[in-house]
């Protein structure tokens, strides 16, 4: 299977040692993808001596094969963690790989709702049975979530304009969560995006590679789920995301 991550902070660390080029670097930021990426973040922003939050994300999974995304929203206003909210108080067009973009206006606060589909494989989908209603559900539903999570998540608004923004996961399987995240970063302002994972399949890393900047540690022949490639994955909730937005800056 090749290389092995006992657990998300384990792969952070290991991730942050291919980054030094960003070590204390000002105007750049780490942000995890909520809610796995978050504890590979936070572990990498420690060993980089950088600020960190969370970019809140939600995959849309084909109805009967939800591993596999259709596309993916995501919500253009980072949350900063504790230290660096403290920090801060101190100073649709068809896109590559059939990817088509769309912003939303539903909004908490100042946040936006960047909307990703991957065209042809919905127009596969509804070609082979599936139906535009089943996959509207599916949207509604993880819009919904999305901004829950939004209005549940505490946390000041990490500001990104014209800084640099590492984005971090904790795997790419598809690279459609990874892909919207970017999109957003660029909407809330970056200058710079790159998206960082300890491990993913080739056919994401190709996908995101025509859009921004991507640092994978591995990536394997034949990509098997994300988590078999950690020893510890277990999955994170809510109390888990806020808790490390709370209090690893702190």
């Amino acid at each position: 299977m090749g290389m092995v991550f006992e657990d998300r902070e384990d792969a952070g660390r290991r991730l942050a040692a291919a980054l030094p080029q960003f070590r204390g670097q000002p105007d750049t930021v780490l942000l995890g993808l909520a809610r796995g990426g978050i504890p590979v973040a936070a572990a990498a922003a420690a060993a980089l001596h950088l600020p960190y939050g969370a970019l809140l994300v939600r995959k849309l999974g084909i109805p009967g094969h939800e591993e596999t995304a259709f596309g993916a929203l995501a919500y253009a206003r980072a949350i900063a963690a504790w230290g660096a909210a403290q920090a801060e108080d101190g100073g649709s067009e068809a896109g590559p790989a059939g990817l088509a973009e769309g912003r939303g206006s539903e909004s908490a606060e100042t946040g936006r709702i960047v909307r990703l589909l991957n065209r042809p494989l919905v127009e596969r989908i509804l070609e082979t049975g599936g139906k535009q209603e089943w996959l509207d559900l599916v949207e509604h539903r993880e819009r919904d979530e999305l901004m829950r999570r939004a209005r549940s998540y505490p946390g000041a608004a990490l500001p990104l304009g014209g800084k640099t923004v590492v984005l971090v996961d904790d795997g790419l399987a598809t690279g459609a969560t990874m892909r919207a995240a970017v999109e957003a970063a660029r909407a809330a302002g970056a200058a710079r995006v790159v998206a960082a994972a300890p491990v993913g399949s080739i056919e994401a890393e190709r996908s995101l590679s025509r859009v921004c900047d991507v640092l994978c540690l591995h990536l394997p022949g034949k990509f098997r789920a994300v988590g078999s490639f950690y020893r510890s994955f277990e999955q994170l909730t809510d109390d888990d995301a806020i808790g490390l937005l709370h209090g690893a800056n702190a």
